[in-house]
């Protein structure tokens, strides 16, 4: 019986979570499976994976053929590097203890480049919420400059209409007469 690995889809619309499964290769996407070896969710940033190791790399050893989307994941989680040394152990090229050494080294510098990544990645984000924070407190400065600027010539306009207002409070007077007066005729 030929078996594949492959995602069988889960989750919700627009929201797809998979589980990696072997199936028959006549078995639908979403069918019938005989192993589930773990889950992918691409969601997060980076992609999720939970994976049973051992039962992968038995499957693969196997001969199960993985799709392209689950080939890249056994090979970013280490599977194929794993069957890579013990075909090298099988054929005496160099001891089993020496493969995990090997094995180990490989997935320490993968983490390590991951660490990185995600340090580069942290940097930037704080480099971006910086710079959005430095932009928000030049537009609130320019803004608390206006407004200092419209009180202070609120407080000019508000002292020039005082001071002639107590210099002549009797030409006032006759202003509001002269208006009353006029007001009967126009009518």
């Amino acid at each position: 019986m030929a078996t594949k690995i492959r995602l069988q889809r889960n989750g919700r619309k627009s929201y797809a979570f998979y589980s990696i499964v072997i199936a028959d290769v006549r078995a639908p996407r979403d069918g019938k499976f005989i192993e589930k070896i773990g889950t992918y969710n691409p969601n997060t940033n980076p992609a999720t994976v939970d994976l049973k190791f051992d039962r992968a790399l038995d499957w693969v050893l196997k001969g199960a053929q993985p799709t392209d989307t689950v080939r890249n994941i056994l090979s970013r989680e280490g599977i194929y590097m794993k069957k890579h040394l013990l075909g090298g152990v099988n054929k005496g090229a160099f001891g089993e203890a020496e493969a995990d050494a090997k094995f180990e080294a490989w997935k320490s510098n993968k983490q390590s480049g991951l660490a990185a990544l995600k340090a580069k990645e942290d940097a930037a984000k704080k480099a971006e919420a910086k710079a959005r924070l430095d932009a928000e407190k030049k537009i609130n400065e320019e803004k608390a400059k206006a407004l200092a600027e419209k009180k202070a010539a609120e407080e000019a306009a508000k002292v020039a209409a005082e001071a002639p207002a107590e210099e002549a409070p009797v030409e006032e007077a006759p202003a509001t007469e002269t208006p009353a007066a006029e007001a009967p005729a126009a009518e």
